[in-house]
């Protein structure tokens, strides 16, 4: 059930078996594998799949017609997530400086 949620998160996104091998590190035959349930899969790896999916790991264990309810703040934080993955180093360290300085701030 897992390798179905992964797939149907791939394709929700457009991204072929090659495209999240090579975002998540993986060769795109072990993507397929994991997905067609042939292969056990590590929790650390099923973490850079769920990163590279721009998803939580929880979202891995859903059903795939199964909604999983995420807070304001969860969703807010994957937005993030999505805008610095889509950004230069540079841009991603001024960023987590800056949430540094606002979370450092709060305490």
């Amino acid at each position: 059930m897992v390798g179905a949620q992964i797939r149907a998160l791939r394709k929700e996104r457009g991204l072929s078996q090659e495209a999240l091998g090579e975002k998540g590190g993986f060769h795109f035959t072990y993507i397929g594998q994991i997905e067609r349930g042939e292969k056990n899969v590590a929790l650390f790896n099923l973490a850079k799949i769920a990163d590279a999916l721009g998803v939580n790991v929880s979202q891995l264990f859903a059903y795939v017609h199964e909604e999983i309810e995420l807070t304001e703040a969860e969703l807010d934080i994957q937005d993030v997530v999505s805008m610095l993955r889509k950004s230069t180093p540079d841009k991603v360290r001024l960023a987590k400086n800056i949430v540094r300085e606002i979370v450092d701030g709060e305490n």
